[in-house]
């Protein structure tokens, strides 16, 4: 099994690519960081290169005016402004999350980080005529994420995993909370085991849903046999799905807690 992957990787646009340089010109798994923009562009990657655009100036000068909320901290001083923060004295105390409106009050739910409309997620799987699997994840990361964040993107086991003795899995959703279950892992260890996709991409989203039940999150699972399913939480997911018999991609939609359907 290969793997290679790259985070926190500024100036260079295509990350998946670079993912891929890791795993085909060295012995590491996973490069992060300025050295990890510097090894894709020696790869022959084009850098350094200004990825921030009209769209993205503008939504990050309407959050720096709405005192840069929301944003991931919590229990730090100040509460509702862009720094320089500190520790607060009684940590734990108090959560930091958001309102409809985007001001930040105290509560538990994540939701209003993450969602359809400020995550960016691609996660796929591939099978070629020899039967071999690969399995990859690109995204740009959390909308307003702290400096230095690494998401699941790029954990092996997390966002995506392959063997091509089993099948294969993508993620998507609230990265911080889905990586400390390797959803994907499981999904394929569980098939490994004889569970059907279905029931594989369910356990491993119910795994996740016991300890954080407002967590947003989805996977999706297949087989070897080309068998395929979706599980999700918190919000409404699809993927798409593409073989040599068909003359299309199908777009499946899965429901929480409900079976993928066209």
């Amino acid at each position: 099994m290969e793997v290679g992957a790259v985070g926190a990787m500024r100036y260079v646009k295509d990350g998946i690519k670079a993912a891929k340089l890791v795993m085909q010109y060295s012995k590491h798994t996973f490069l992060v960081g300025e050295q990890a923009s510097v090894f894709a562009i020696s790869m022959g990657l084009q850098g350094p290169t200004n990825l921030s655009s009209s769209e993205s100036i503008e939504t990050w000068s309407n959050w720096k005016d709405n005192g840069c909320q929301p944003n991931f901290r919590r229990d730090v001083i100040p509460a509702n402004g862009c720094g320089p923060y500190r520790a607060r004295d009684s940590v734990g105390s108090k959560k930091v999350g958001c309102s409809q409106s985007g001001s930040v009050e105290e509560t538990e739910s994540r939701s209003c980080l993450v969602g359809p409309h400020n995550h960016d997620t691609i996660s796929m799987a591939v099978f070629d005529r020899m039967g071999h699997i690969a399995a990859g994840t690109s995204t740009n990361g959390a909308t307003f994420k702290i400096p230095g964040r690494v998401g699941d993107g790029p954990i092996a086991g997390s966002a995506a995993y392959a063997d091509s003795e089993v099948g294969a899995c993508g993620a998507t959703g609230d990265g911080d909370i889905m990586m400390r279950f390797l959803p994907c892992y499981q999904v394929v260890e569980s098939m490994r085991r004889g569970m059907e996709p279905k029931l594989a991409a369910e356990d491993a989203i119910s795994r996740i849903a016991r300890k954080f039940p407002d967590f947003v999150g989805a996977v999706f699972a297949v087989n070897t046999n080309g068998v395929h399913a979706g599980s999700c939480h918190g919000w409404t997911f699809q993927y798409s799905v593409r073989n040599a018999h068909m003359k299309d991609v199908e777009v499946f939609t899965v429901l929480p807690d409900q079976k993928a359907t066209l």
